[in-house]
């Protein structure tokens, strides 16, 4: 069973997603936590993961405790997009950072990632592959969006936390690496040591690689559908030689089709970013 719980923080309530499930050998209930979803009065069902979107009970409980405030902020979030979208466009990142501020001030940063930088950079993709946009704007938007990405992870990487190593990367031919930013920066705010080997580092130099960083999970980021089978390619070679290591496969090229094999865990709900430390914690 599944169900949604509030909790009350500096005036502010915050909602959990818990699932609770009898323990036979303690003959009693036991719950855990499966997301963190957010400030109340933030939270819509789009950011319930897909397999409990039509739980009755959890719809009936987002109807009764919608905030009225709802329409202010989901405009709130429309501006910040627009904004995020023209400092992007027009090579700013002193804007981009004011955005990037004002959002985390009261939000947390894969809400960021999620609700406001996502979509932008999949709507100026979108324009450039219909011909809406340049390439060299769509290459000035992808440059600011980086140095963003890296200015976040360089101030992170200050964290004394150590909850495990993490190698991130791209199969051969893979060299759009944005995913794989974005991921660093959020894990290295959560406390663990990335080695970010994008884009496109060869099979063999990761290979080896693994062996000297001893990570705890490893992660492949492919964009581009025409690059899922040097992404298979990659996974297997590497579960070959390290049939324990955890491997996650996720990125914009899942966004259609989900029906591929990989000697690995594929993930393809773009909104489990703030789920990764529990995903990797579980292997």
């Amino acid at each position: 069973m599944v169900f949604l719980r509030k909790k009350k923080v500096k005036g502010y309530e915050y909602l959990y997603l818990v699932k609770s499930t009898w323990d036979k050998k303690r003959k009693t209930s036991r719950q855990e936590t499966i997301k963190y979803l957010g400030e109340k009065s933030a939270v819509s069902r789009d950011d319930i993961p897909e397999e409990y979107r039509e739980d009755a009970k959890i719809n009936s409980f987002l109807l009764q405790n919608t905030s009225k405030d709802r329409k202010k902020y989901e405009q709130l979030i429309g501006q910040l997009r627009d904004k995020l979208f023209t400092s992007l466009t027009d090579g700013n990142l002193k804007e981009t950072m004011n955005v990037y501020t004002s959002f985390v001030s009261n939000n947390s940063l894969d809400k960021f990632y999620e609700k406001v930088m996502t979509p932008v950079m999949t709507k100026i993709g979108h324009l450039w592959s219909n011909g809406e946009l340049s390439i060299a704007t769509e290459h000035v938007a992808s440059n600011i969006a980086h140095s963003l990405v890296k200015v976040i992870s360089d101030d992170f990487r200050k964290s004394k936390y150590d909850r495990g190593v993490v190698i991130l990367t791209t199969p051969v031919g893979e060299d759009h690496d944005l995913g794989c930013n974005v991921l660093d920066s959020f894990l290295t705010s959560k406390g663990f040591t990335t080695f970010n080997l994008s884009p496109a580092t060869p099979s063999e130099s990761l290979i080896e690689f693994i062996k000297t960083a001893r990570p705890d999970a490893l992660f492949v980021s492919i964009t581009l559908e025409d690059n899922i089978r040097s992404g298979q390619r990659l996974v297997k070679k590497i579960h070959n030689e390290y049939k324990k290591l955890p491997i996650f496969i996720g990125g914009q090229a899942f966004s259609q089709k989900t029906n591929f094999r990989f000697e690995g865990k594929l993930i393809t709900d773009a909104n489990m970013l703030e789920q990764m430390p529990q995903i990797i914690k579980k292997g």
